[in-house]
C-alpha cells in the first residue's frame, strides 16, 4: 500500500496547488490511496461542500480536518453525509461526523483516523486515550491504519509517535505549517513525520499575509490575519509505502514543491 499524503492546504492558491500538481503527483509516484488535510481549504479556515467535492474530484479519497473544522458554518450541512471527511476524533461524543473512516484498495481495506492534541489547543478529549479505543476497532478489520495528528507542540506529536509505533503504520503530524526532515520508519515498524507542512502561500507566514503577522509580533496588538490570493506557491506532502499483510511501513518519503524546489516528473 502506497500513501500519498498532502498537508494543510490553505486557501485559495492552495487549492490551485492541489488542481495543478496532485494528478502529476500521482502519475509519478503511483500511490494506492491519496488523503488531504482540508481544514485551512476555504479562505484559511474551515472547509465547504465544494471544496470537499473539488478535492474528491481532483484525485483524493479522503479529507482529514483539525482545529478548524467548525469555521466556516457549512460543514453543519454535510459533515455527516461526507463519508470521506475525517474530523479529530477525540472531539466529543455528540460531535457530528467522524474520526475513523475505511477506505478499500484493491481488496485492501486501510484505517484513516484524524486526532488533534491538547498543548497549547483547545481543551479536548485525550487523544492518546482515544487512540487507544479507535486501534482495537480497526485492528478487527485492516493493519493498516494511517493516523493524522493534528498538533501544535513537536514534543506531543514525538510521544504520539512513540506511543502508537508498531500499532499502526503511520502517524503524520499536522497543524503547525512547517515541513520538518525527521521523517523515519519508528523501530516497531511505525512511519512518523512531525509536520508534513503546509500547501498554499509560499512566501507568506504559515500561509497568513506576513506583514500582519510581522506586525502584531511588534506591537502586542490585535491583527487581522488574511490570506492572500496571489503570489507564489508551495505544495508539502510525504509518501509512506506498507506492507499489506503486517500494516508496517517500510519506506517514508518527504515531497516539497515550491520555485525553490521545482516538480520534475
Amino acid at each position: 500500500m502506497r500513501i500519498l499524503f498532502v498537508g494543510d492546504v490553505v486557501g485559495s492558491l492552495g487549492r490551485d496547488m492541489v488542481s495543478e500538481y496532485l494528478a502529476k503527483l500521482k502519475e509519478k509516484y503511483r500511490p494506492n490511496l491519496t488523503i488531504i488535510n482540508g481544514e485551512n481549504a476555504a479562505g484559511g479556515k474551515g472547509i465547504t461542500e465544494k471544496i470537499y467535492r473539488q478535492f474528491l474530484e481532483n484525485g483524493a479519497q479522503a479529507v482529514t480536518l483539525g482545529n478548524h473544522t467548525w469555521d466556516n458554518r457549512e460543514i453543519f450541512d454535510f459533515i455527516n453525509d461526507a463519508k470521506y471527511i475525517v474530523r479529530p476524533a477525540n472531539f466529543p461524543d455528540a460531535t457530528p461526523g467522524t474520526g475513523i473512516i475505511y477506505l478499500k484498495v484493491n481488496q485492501v481495506e486501510v484505517a484513516v483516523i484524524s486526532l488533534q492534541g491538547r498543548t497549547f489547543m483547545p481543551a479536548i478529549d485525550c487523544p492518546f486515550m482515544k487512540a487507544d479505543q479507535l486501534i482495537e476497532e480497526a485492528k478487527r478489520r485492516t493493519p493498516i491504519i494511517f493516523v493524522d495528528f493534528h498538533a501544535e507542540a513537536t514534543s506531543e506529536k514525538q510521544a504520539m509517535g512513540w506511543y502508537l509505533d508498531g500499532r499502526v503504520s503511520a502517524v503524520v503530524g499536522t497543524h503547525t505549517h512547517v515541513q520538518t526532515g525527521d521523517e523515519r520508519i519508528l523501530p516497531g515498524g511505525t512511519a512518523y513525520l512531525t509536520d508534513v507542512g503546509m500547501t498554499g502561500p509560499y512566501d507568506e507566514i504559515l500561509g497568513v499575509e506576513k506583514e500582519a503577522v510581522i506586525k502584531k509580533f511588534l506591537t502586542s496588538l490585535p491583527v487581522r490575519f488574511e490570506v492572500p490570493k496571489r503570489g507564489r506557491v508551495q505544495l508539502n506532502a510525504v509518501l509512506i509505502d506498507i506492507d499489506n499483510k503486517s500494516g508496517k511501513a517500510v519506506k517514508i518519503q518527504r515531497i516539497l514543491i515550491n520555485d525553490d524546489h521545482p516538480f520534475f516528473s
